[in-house]
C-alpha cells in the first residue's frame, strides 16, 4: 500500500496486512507521518514536556515558598 506522509509528502510503501495499513483503510482520515517526521516530532514534544516539568518544578517551589511565608505575615508568630 502506498502512503503519503502529510508533513514532508514523501511516498513510502507499506505492507498491506500490517496494522498501520489496516487502520488507514478502516479510517481514512487516519494520518500517515514518514519515520522521519515521526521521530522528529516525538523529540521535540520530549523536549517540550521536559520543559514543563523542570518549570512546573520551580513554579511549585516557588508557589509553596511563597505560602509560608505569607502565612506569617497575617499578624500570627
Amino acid at each position: 500500500m502506498r502512503v503519503t506522509c502529510f508533513l514532508c509528502d514523501r511516498v513510502d510503501e507499506i505492507d498491506d496486512n500490517s496494522l498501520l495499513a489496516k487502520r488507514i483503510r478502516n479510517r481514512p482520515l487516519t494520518t500517515y507521518l514518514c519515520p522521519a517526521c515521526h521521530d522528529r516530532i516525538a523529540q521535540k514534544t520530549l523536549a517540550r514536556r521536559q520543559q514543563k516539568e523542570a518549570r512546573g518544578v520551580v513554579q511549585a517551589e516557588n508557589e509553596r515558598d511563597a505560602g509560608d511565608s505569607a502565612s506569617h505575615t497575617n499578624g500570627r508568630p
